[in-house]
């Protein structure tokens, strides 16, 4: 029976249309037929992740829940969430339903020691959610590896491009991201991460010269061998 991934979206919307064309792209497959069965529910509407964990807004778990489960009956056998802050609400998101849920920061974490197994530091780069939330400190902390964050000016300069992808601004000045990049170097930071899934986005748009990890390539290698395909190396 075919394994379909169930797609937690809107997140926002344009991060989930990536997440969903590199899972295409990737997938080894010659006619249509041989693609995997990908059910997205694409909900701008679930409230900002930012708001709660910053300013006391509306938390955004009973929303995150309910498009876990609706995905659920719809046939997902797997479920995806494409937007890092979200991770947050992992826990209390999977225990509502009875199929498997890919971590993204867990599988990013395993990426960077495969791919560096003596590193000590990375650079994060992320919203000031993800980082006052710790999401990635606590899944990086077992493997012994800290994560290096950018100071205030840097990590307004990362909400400000974050923004840009997300309204769709055709140029942005990168004289601050490129400041935010040495100093994460300064620090000692062996690697880049790539910890919202618009800078993935934002990276190939404005052409930005970086040695970093796309954790949503990664989720979408995780997701593709989890139905049983093949990942089409040349694009992984």
């Amino acid at each position: 029976m075919d394994k379909a991934i169930g797609i937690i979206g809107g997140m926002g919307p344009l991060a989930t249309v990536d997440i969903f064309h590199k899972i295409v792209s990737m997938t080894e497959a010659t006619i249509e037929q041989e693609h995997i069965h990908i059910i997205v529910d694409n909900n701008p509407g679930i409230p900002d992740r930012l708001n709660f964990l910053l300013r006391d807004g509306e938390s955004p778990e009973k929303a995150l829940v309910q498009s876990a489960i609706r995905l659920q009956c719809m046939g997902a056998a797997v479920l995806i969430m494409p937007c890092h802050t979200a991770h947050y609400f992992y826990d209390d998101v999977k225990k509502y339903v009875d199929i498997d849920f890919i971590n993204m920061v867990d599988e990013t974490a395993k990426e960077v020691v495969k791919a560096l197994p003596t590193c000590k530091r990375i650079g994060l780069l992320a919203t000031k959610g993800t980082y006052n939330a710790g999401v990635y400190d606590k899944i990086f902390a077992p493997y012994g590896i800290e994560v290096v964050k950018p100071n205030f000016e840097g990590q307004q300069a990362l909400a400000d491009l974050i923004l840009a992808v997300k309204h769709g601004q055709p140029t942005f000045d990168l004289t601050n991201i490129y400041r935010v990049l040495d100093q994460l170097k300064d620090k000692n930071a062996e690697i880049t991460v790539l910890g919202c899934t618009e800078l993935p986005i934002a990276f190939a748009k404005f052409n930005i010269k970086e040695n970093y990890i796309d954790p949503t390539t990664v989720l979408a290698r995780t997701a593709i061998r989890y139905t049983g395909r093949k990942v089409r190396e040349s694009l992984s």
